[in-house]
């Protein structure tokens, strides 16, 4: 477990003054010059030492990313994009940032941005949050006021910060169709090569970074790599925001050591599975894009990258969803799956149809209306979608129904039996209308 000195989201519940001057009471902004005037190599070089993965999903490492940004310039600005687009279902830890925590993030900006040779900060704030697009640009203003950031600032580096607000598109949250919509466009995810490090936003060298593995940057950089790396485990090191909803007794975002097991994870800070660890099903343990993983295999299991990939699942956001054994699995599938028919943006004809007529068939296979044979097509058209799409969204529809399908056919049989045996029973409503 995570001793409480080594937290790095220390207003993670606004208990305290998310403005400067609680900020500055919690340590942000402290030797901030010091840290820029030990150089970009230094700064790329501690980051890496850390293992700091990627805190958006995919679990990159992060210094390793900045240190794809072309090091001579060629004429052209850098650019730092901030993906703040938090619309995986089941994800609530950035908003939490920007609402209390929002200079942890400013300053983790300056920092990474000088070390990648970018002057300018651009956030892409989820449509949706409202509130939290307000909390950050007070915050903005406020560090802009106090010459903390801006053209001529106190630190000696030049450094803008932009606030950019959303319209509500999940697939925005993918960092080239984040792009897209940054520069006005319709959000529609590009191919790659070229890779936004050579020709990111604008055209120029860009790195897209999840607000968590920003706002960590300047806790890391303060207080050395090998204090980050010396926390969790070998390959999945540091602290880890986890937001744990569903069938538990007290939902919540913690701060927690990864890797720690689910759980202590559940016990420490849920007050248990609702009904006892007997009435666990099913744990979607990263966000609703991720496989589930059935209870027997997920009740000890440590809350990382490497061992949930190893269950053939993933950490993905740590969006940590728990259902128990009273959850109609086959329908919070097939409502899934309609969410993500309707956040496909259309343009790879595998998600385009794909999504939508696998959400026609889960939602009849959640009423039972369906034939057995029809599970077996069902699990091949998701290997067909599955990586055969410009951005990862084809995979985000078809895992979720693999993992079903892996794990609980027997709950789709004994559905479409009970409608065999009682075809005019009610049905079932999948998703709103």
């Amino acid at each position: 477990m995570l001793h409480d000195r080594d937290r790095i989201f220390t207003n993670l519940y606004g208990r305290q003054d998310p403005g400067l001057k609680g900020a500055l009471k919690r340590g942000n902004w402290d030797g901030t010059k010091h840290i820029l005037e030990m150089g970009r190599d230094w700064i790329i070089d501690e980051m890496k030492a850390s293992g700091l993965r990627g805190r958006g999903g995919a679990g990159f490492p992060t210094g390793m990313k900045w240190s794809f940004m072309p090091k001579v310039n060629d004429g052209r600005p850098h650019y730092l994009v901030i993906n703040a687009d938090e619309s995986e279902p089941g994800t609530c830890k950035d908003r939490e940032i920007l609402r209390h925590d929002p200079h942890l993030l400013i300053e983790g900006a300056m920092l990474a941005s000088f070390a990648m040779g970018a002057h300018a900060a651009y956030i892409y704030i989820r449509g949706e949050f409202i509130a939290e697009r307000i909390a950050l640009q007070k915050a903005v203003d406020e560090a802009y006021e106090a010459k903390l950031i801006g053209k001529d600032n106190k630190h000696g580096y030049p450094f803008d910060f932009y606030v950019h607000h959303g319209a509500g598109a999940y697939i925005c949250g993918e960092e080239t169709a984040l792009l897209e919509s940054l520069e006005g466009k319709k959000g529609q995810p590009r191919l790659k090569p070229p890779f936004p490090a050579n020709m990111g936003l604008y055209g120029c060298p860009t790195t897209v970074n999840n607000v968590e593995s920003i706002a960590v940057a300047g806790t890391i950089l303060r207080r050395g790599a090998s204090w980050f790396n010396g926390i969790g485990r070998p390959n999945n090191v540091g602290t880890k925001l986890f937001c744990v909803s569903g069938h538990v007794n007290t939902p919540c975002n913690v701060e927690e050591a990864m890797g720690i097991t689910f759980r202590e994870l559940i016990d420490t800070h849920c007050g248990g599975i609702r009904g006892g660890w007997e009435n666990l099903k099913c744990v979607i343990p990263g966000g609703s894009s991720v496989p589930l993983v059935p209870a027997e295999q997920i009740m000890d299991a440590h809350m990382d990258f490497d061992t949930l990939r190893a269950l053939r699942s993933g950490l993905g956001t740590a969006a940590v969803i728990v259902m128990d054994k009273s959850t109609d699995i086959v329908k919070a599938i097939a409502r899934i799956s309609h969410f993500y028919k309707h956040e496909s943006c259309g343009q790879c004809t595998p998600c385009r149809e794909g999504t939508g007529w696998m959400a026609r068939v889960m939602a009849r296979m959640a009423e039972g209306r369906a034939q057995k044979r029809e599970i077996d097509m069902l699990l091949d058209v998701s290997t067909r979608i599955e990586g055969h799409t410009i951005c990862a969204l084809g995979d985000a529809a078809a895992w979720p129904i693999q993992g079903l399908i892996r794990h609980f056919r027997g709950e789709i049989e004994k559905k479409i039996d009970q409608y065999s045996a009682n075809p005019h029973s009610e049905p079932v409503r999948v998703a709103a209308e």
